[in-house]
């Protein structure tokens, strides 16, 4: 059920959208605990010299970078599952792109359950089904 939305700063950042993506699900999957067949990624790349820290590009720096946004229901994770979140995500995606700049973001964003969902129902109007038996 979570999208996660992805941008990669990398001179191969075209080929790596594959992997990126698989890292992204795997990692939510294992340590947020979300179903990977309700799991949407989506990733873009930017070319590093169109990605600037402190007024320099990527290029010029010589290091990649990434943004990764995941949306959740709000309450269904711990602080302690975020953080783990955040921290394996910034390690993981170091390996797999090599000298990341620290300026690299992780975001778990949580949303009311009432005002998140996909198909066109919330995610309160699944819970609640679910609690009375009903259809998922």
């Amino acid at each position: 059920m979570p999208i996660i939305n992805i941008k990669i700063a990398h001179p191969e950042g075209q080929t790596l959208i594959p992997k990126v993506a698989a890292l992204a699900a795997d990692l939510t999957a294992r340590i947020l605990g979300k179903d990977p067949k309700l799991t949407a990624v989506v990733v873009d790349s930017v070319p590093p010299d169109r990605w600037f820290v402190a007024g320099r590009s990527l290029a010029e720096l010589g290091q990649a970078s990434f943004f990764l946004e995941v949306r959740v229901v709000d309450g269904t994770n711990t602080k302690d599952q975020k953080a783990r979140y955040v921290a394996e995500v910034f390690r993981s995606f170091g390996e797999l792109l090599g000298a990341v700049h620290p300026e690299s973001y992780v975001h778990v964003v949580e949303a009311f359950a009432d005002a998140y969902g996909f198909g066109g129902r919330t995610q309160e109007h699944r819970y609640v089904e679910k609690q009375l038996g009903g259809a998922r």
